[in-house]
């Protein structure tokens, strides 16, 4: 289990994406083949440690929202669907829930996506979390105004309030681009990464299995 948490965030993201791509082409009503797909997200859950009443809400917010779009196609076609997307649900959450601060962008930089794309999730990445911040500080210096609740906080978020977002949040921008100019950057990001020969085989052992399994699950006969 310890181990699990020195695994870096790319072979993370993989493995996660592997085990939902996996369970995703499942034909359908292929249940024992599930079920050792459930086995596996459960096991993925328990070896990231993910908080389990974060995970529970979570999920339960999602498969409502499932339910009133696949109930309509039939009980039995319904139930496996919702299953199926409780096992990828579980699997991805899991992941999310466990990543630290400012690092899902850096956890993509392992994937097939253009060197662009990259850099930009990113600086996206990196700018959200700099403007949920301001955000958050606004909230605060309202309640301490006495501006308590959805609606003082609305009268609080006028015109001038949202301009001074803006602003603040382009000076905390701009001061950030100074500190990576200062640290070398040259309009290039180091977001490529070599696996390692330990991370390369975790990755054919994963994707081997989950191609056993969707594969089988075609050749079912009962």
């Amino acid at each position: 289990m310890h181990k699990m948490h020195k695994l870096s965030l790319t072979l993370k993201l993989q493995l996660s994406l592997i085990i939902v791509i996996g369970a995703a082409f499942l034909k359908l009503n292929a249940w024992y083949y599930l079920g050792a797909y459930g086995i596996i997200a459960l096991c993925w859950a328990i070896s990231l440690r993910v908080p389990i009443r974060k995970l529970t809400g979570l999920l339960g917010l999602e498969l409502v929202f499932l339910s009133f779009m696949a109930l309509p196609l039939g009980w039995e076609r319904a139930s496996f669907l919702l299953v199926r997307s409780l096992v990828c649900l579980l699997t991805m959450n899991s992941f999310l829930l466990t990543l630290p601060p400012h690092s899902f962008g850096i956890a993509l930089k392992g994937l097939p996506l253009p060197k662009a794309l990259k850099e930009t999730l990113l600086l996206a990445a990196q700018y959200l979390e700099i403007l949920l911040g301001e955000v958050t500080q606004m909230q605060r210096s309202a309640k301490l105004r006495g501006l308590n609740g959805t609606t003082g906080w609305v009268r609080y978020a006028n015109a001038s309030m949202i301009g001074a977002l803006y602003l603040r949040s382009l000076d905390r921008a701009e001061r950030v681009y100074a500190a990576m100019i200062a640290r070398g950057y040259n309009g290039m990001l180091p977001v490529d990464s070599t696996p390692r020969m330990k991370e390369r085989f975790a990755l054919l052992a994963m994707g081997f299995l989950a191609c056993s399994l969707t594969t089988a699950s075609y050749q079912l006969l009962f």
